[in-house]
């Protein structure tokens, strides 16, 4: 499993690099793992104002189709039309080519909130 220790996480599997005073955002690599082949991806309009913990979109998958949770609060600021077009690209390249969305954080106290990479696989582990 691969977690960049430059990243943010969350708890429900997302990761956040930060750039500035945006974040950009995708799903880790062991959420597409445990996805299986991704087919689908909604995902906000730019422009949207998106809060904390509260429902973005869904990613869909053979198996399941998955909620999306704001893991910061902004506005979208760009989607990725790639992964909206061709999913695939998130099982292939979760943490370049298959981010999800690019959101100009309002409050960035709270990435204090996330996890880092080892407290993410502490969660993982927990769970399996």
């Amino acid at each position: 499993m691969d977690l960049p220790d430059e990243l943010k996480y969350s708890k429900e599997h997302l990761w956040i690099r930060v750039e500035g005073g945006k974040a950009v955002v995708g799903i880790t690599d062991y959420a597409q793992d445990q996805l299986g082949t991704i087919s689908a991806v909604e995902l906000p309009e730019v422009g949207e104002e998106l809060e904390q913990d509260d429902s973005f979109g869904s990613i869909e998958a053979r198996k399941t189709v998955a909620e999306l949770y704001a893991p910061v609060s902004g506005l979208v600021v760009e989607v990725n039309a790639e992964a909206h077009d061709a999913p695939e690209v998130i099982n292939d390249d979760p943490y370049d080519g298959g981010w999800l969305l690019v959101i100009e954080m309002s409050d960035p106290e709270e990435l204090k909130l996330l996890m880092t990479a080892d407290d993410y696989l502490e969660q993982v582990e927990e769970t399996e």
